[in-house]
């Protein structure tokens, strides 16, 4: 390993590849408050080069690099680590764009524009999933409101009191919850609670909402809230509609 003390050789090494230096910067940031050790590099072969020297534990990939195409060099990180957790980043929101970074190898994906708790929070689910303990976070909690979310024990309280969800249900809120108040559409949430290839349509979505709304909100004041032909959202119950 590389680094330049022995606690740096501990942290968890995520390469970051893209062409943007400010994007570069804001994310390294983003790595280091984490508590991991960034790397970083700006087109495709440079990448390969400082996976190869730092062995990076996660990478982050722009789709988009002015040599290679960010799908080629997701091809070739897996041929030489076929384990390596990469997290894709686009600003194509076009479906098949999305399905080929998937079908190439990709664990994740983002869209630009994003929030950097989107970033870490993904980060964080592929390194978990992969095996590599985070040894900074031995449990990361979402609130909003009085509702609570632990994703280490899958456990949910609202005002202290247990809530009961299954494996689905967890994700569908977590992911509602890693986005408070913003708008998610059905397509967005098939995506990342199921697969951009699931074929089951909206109906699959409102009944997990459905779902969600008799656990959460049923005999308290509303939190999940839907937008008509826009999708859902959830908020502070004190916020209001």
């Amino acid at each position: 390993m590389s680094g330049a003390s022995g606690n740096n050789e501990d942290l968890i090494r995520v390469l970051i590849v893209d062409d943007e230096p400010g994007l570069v910067e804001t994310l390294s940031v983003a790595v280091t408050e984490a508590g991991w050790r960034p790397y970083s590099a700006a087109d495709g072969e440079s990448a390969l080069r400082t996976a190869r020297g730092c062995a990076p534990h996660a990478v982050v990939l722009d789709g988009m690099l002015p040599d290679l195409d960010g799908v080629q060099v997701l091809r070739r990180l897996r041929y030489e680590n076929p384990r390596l957790p990469v997290l894709m980043l686009t600003a194509r929101d076009a479906l098949e764009h999305r399905i080929e970074g998937l079908s190439a190898g990709a664990d994740d994906y983002v869209t630009k524009p994003f929030s950097l708790e989107e970033v870490v929070l993904r980060l964080r689910g592929l390194l978990r999933r992969a095996g590599v303990e985070d040894a900074r976070s031995d449990e990361f909690v979402l609130t909003v409101g009085d509702l609570v979310l632990m994703e280490k024990t899958r456990e949910a309280h609202r005002d202290g009191t247990p809530i009961e969800l299954t494996a689905k249900e967890f994700d569908l809120l977590w992911l509602l919850m890693s986005h408070p108040r913003q708008v998610l559409s059905k397509a967005q949430i098939l995506d990342h609670v199921w697969s951009s290839s699931f074929d089951a349509g909206g109906n699959l979505v409102e009944a997990y909402i459905s779902n969600l709304r008799r656990k959460i909100d049923k005999g308290r004041a509303p939190m999940i809230r839907t937008l008509r032909r826009m999708g859902y959202t959830i908020r502070p119950a004190e916020e209001g509609r």
